[in-house]
């Protein structure tokens, strides 16, 4: 089990995507997110990766990709702070890592195999790390963390991104995306619930 963080161990702002994430062994967690996730985009039509909620958004493609690369830093930064480095870490600009990733010549199909094996590494690293590395702390994007607080807010902005999809993007969704996205996020949904209860 990775205990949830207490507030002393990351800035205020990141207590949005921690707060998001239920009690209970957080590994079960991310694996259930992921799987829920991979439903999610796995159920819809490629035509839609390209679509956009408003004019200077990203399209589902760039919120899929910035959510790999996001889970790469914060995968990167625990690496760094349990290891024992006392390096500062330096921060990252979100919207720059997207103009230069050329989400929107992949495929929703490859993002989200990129996104399984990233996430499934992610909790193999978690999942080998003793208590006394979880709650070591360093510095990165000029703040102190500990490593076990990048692993909730690394669910907790997943979380959030999978319910901006929801919220603002597919819910215009052509009717057969509508019926295959209410499917396999049922069925996903419930797999998450048992998997976090």
């Amino acid at each position: 089990m990775i205990p949830r963080p207490d507030a002393s161990e990351h800035l205020p702002y990141y207590s949005k995507y921690v707060d998001r994430v239920p009690d209970g062994d957080l590994l079960q967690t991310l694996r259930a997110q992921l799987d829920e996730t991979l439903a999610l985009v796995r159920g819809l039509d490629e035509s839609r990766g390209g679509h956009a909620y408003a004019p200077g958004k990203w399209t589902i493609r760039g919120v899929l990709n910035h959510v790999i690369d996001t889970e790469r830093i914060f995968a990167y930064r625990a690496l760094r702070i349990a290891r024992g480095d006392t390096t500062p870490i330096e921060g990252f600009d979100e919207n720059a890592y997207a103009d230069h990733a050329d989400a929107d010549s992949r495929t929703l199909a490859d993002l989200a195999d990129e996104l399984e094996h990233v996430r499934l590494a992610n909790i193999a690293f978690f999942r080998a790390l003793r208590d006394e590395a979880l709650t070591r702390r360093g510095t990165a994007n000029g703040a102190e963390v500990s490593v076990r607080a990048l692993a909730w807010i690394m669910a907790g902005h997943e979380r959030h991104h999978v319910a901006l999809l929801r919220e603002r993007y597919l819910s215009e969704a052509p009717t057969a995306d509508a019926a295959a996205i209410a499917a396999t996020s049922a069925a996903a949904g419930a797999a998450a619930a048992a998997a976090a209860g």
